[in-house]
């Protein structure tokens, strides 16, 4: 039933992944050409409005102009004192010490309410030639009786602001330029003139942002901290698309207004999209329940007619998979070609590796063979050390109670510990005398070289960690990698054993072979800092018999108790 359900989700599942990315993309494109459309729609604002404003702002700058050479402001300014090098209400008070307080400050104020009449201004002031503010008046928002407004002195102190941008005086925005106030080539301060910033109507959603900071928007039921968080990713780029109130809106700075304040346009780009994007969804569902529907028949009547032969075919090499053996494949002949045909393939692949498997077998025991005594024939010292070698490591395993897979794989492994020594010169492997420090470090080599040598070879893998680790000590001190203890795999730690009580056993050019006692005590001497203390006393326990050809003494009491302290130690 898995296999069925599999053969019909390979088949259906497919077409539906396809009609659903093809929804998708219908509605991406939708979408993109909608978007593209407001993003049509609000650079044409932003060109109207920054048209609006050129003129605007050239009508202004000439009023300013015209105001900032009037003679009767600049002699009222002359009642602050330019050398006094105070300004505001200190220069207010300092001016004309025998006047009376606030003169210079109110004929001042006099001359800008007149400018502010005469040209329409809401909002005048002039501030010192280094920017400090002196005076101002503002339009009051309320109109007086009779139907005109008046100006009034600034109630709150005067701050100091730039050559243009936005001023907050009480809850209004003011727009504002300023200009310079010349006499001859002296300058005696600067005039600022702006008018009240009339915020978009709420037909058009906009948001006025002060560096990063939402001043005003007009969008419904959404806040200026949402506008604000939304809108971070936005500075200096002149389109952003974000995400406010759950849906995807696009936006335009239409006016940087100065000072750090911009003006941006927003356009609600899934409000302007849904009524298309319904529609499409709606054609899109229909289509897909009939193609879903014919293409759910269709697979259900497909997979019923493969699935039984297959699913024969599939458990077959489960089991297999399982033992590891290709037995042969017998099943009830297929009305469907093509399945028959792979039933028939199958058998004739299951003989052919059984056949390639065997003849793989033979080769592979011939090649290490073949690796071992290629060794051993470049030293005559070290002739059949390999196999002694093996021998000795296989009798061990089996006297530890382990398994016929692991005693075999330790045999081989034994068998190709020194295959690394093939790489090593002649002139330091056939040394008649003592190996210097630097000629040893280079023979250390071995267990290196030879794992390369196996990485090489894909039936050989499992043998590695016997062949480069094979010198490691139990406490740590041996090579490559000095691990201790069980860190080092059993294979490894037995070769170990019988590798040293090999070599110590056999003549070499430069000293005489010991006896096997002599061997057996060495290695008990070493038990617990070069050996592993259990394979020792297993190794030196071995029945007084020839294993293999190769005799192995038992131990006498002495040595066992030696042991036995080594342990417990």
């Amino acid at each position: 039933m898995r296999f069925q359900i599999r053969a019909f989700l390979y088949s259906f599942v497919p077409f539906a992944v396809l009609l659903a990315t093809s929804f998708f993309i219908a509605q991406k494109l939708v979408q993109s050409t909608v978007r593209d459309e407001l993003r049509g729609s609000l650079r044409k604002s932003q060109l109207s409005l920054a048209r609006g404003q050129s003129n605007a702002d050239f009508q202004k700058s000439r009023f300013l102009k015209i105001a900032g050479e009037s003679a009767s402001l600049k002699t009222a300014m002359h009642l602050f004192d330019p050398k006094s090098g105070d300004s505001g209400d200190q220069a207010r008070n300092d001016a004309q010490p025998d006047s009376e307080p606030g003169t210079a400050t109110a004929a001042v104020e006099d001359q800008l309410r007149g400018l502010g009449e005469q040209m329409g201004f809401d909002f005048l002031s002039v501030s010192a030639p280094d920017g400090a503010p002196l005076a101002g008046v503002v339009r009051q928002a309320v109109e007086m009786p009779g139907g005109k407004s008046q100006f009034a002195p600034l109630d709150e102190p005067l701050i100091e602001h730039g050559e243009k941008g936005l001023l907050v005086i009480g809850s209004r925005i003011i727009r504002y330029a300023s200009t310079p106030i010349n006499e001859g080539q002296i300058d005696i301060g600067s005039l600022s003139a702006g008018k009240y910033f009339d915020f978009p109507g709420a037909a058009t959603p906009s948001v006025l942002m002060h560096d990063g900071a939402a001043i005003e928007a007009n969008i419904p039921d959404v806040s200026g901290r949402d506008v604000e968080t939304s809108l971070h990713g936005c500075a200096g780029r002149s389109e952003c698309d974000f995400r406010l109130g759950g849906a995807n809106w696009i936006s335009v700075p239409l006016e940087d207004l100065g000072g750090g304040y911009i003006l941006w346009s927003l356009e609600n780009v899934d409000e302007a999209t849904g009524p298309v994007q319904l529609k499409l969804r709606n054609l899109f569902l229909t289509m897909a329940f009939g193609s879903v529907l014919v293409a759910l028949l269709c697979s259900i009547v497909s997979s019923r007619s493969i699935v039984k032969p297959i699913a024969h075919v599939v458990s077959h090499l489960r089991n297999a998979e399982r033992t590891g053996v290709l037995p042969d494949f017998r099943s009830d002949p297929s009305p469907t070609k093509e399945i028959r045909e792979l039933a028939e393939s199958y058998q004739r692949a299951a003989e052919s590796v059984r056949s390639a498997q065997a003849n793989l077998q033979e080769a592979y025991v011939e090649f290490v063979r073949s690796l071992a005594s290629a060794l051993d024939a470049r030293d005559r010292y070290t002739s059949g050390h390999s196999y002694r070698v093996s021998q000795l490591s296989s009798a061990t395993a089996a006297a530890m109670g382990l398994l016929p897979e692991q005693i075999e794989r330790i045999r081989v492994g034994a068998m190709l510990h020194d295959i690394g020594k093939i790489g090593i010169e002649d002139s330091i492997l056939q040394k008649h005398d003592q190996l210097t420090p630097e000629e040893f470090e280079i023979v250390k080599q071995h267990t290196v070289i030879g794992r390369r040598i196996l990485e090489g070879v894909q039936g050989l893998a499992p043998y590695i960690d016997a062949v480069e680790l094979h010198h490691e000590n139990w406490d740590g001190t041996g090579y490559p990698k000095g691990q201790s203890g069980e860190e080092t795999p059993l294979d490894a730690r037995i070769i170990h054993v019988s590798d040293a009580y090999d070599a110590m056993t056999t003549d070499r050019p430069y000293r005489q072979g010991m006896s096997r006692e002599q061997a057996i005590r060495h290695l008990f001497a070493h038990a617990g800092t070069q050996f592993d203390p259990r394979i020792v006393q297993v190794f030196a326990t071995l029945p007084h018999k020839t294993i293999a050809g190769l005799p192995i003494m038992v131990v006498d009491r002495d040595l066992l108790a030696q042991l036995e302290s080594v342990e417990a130690g």
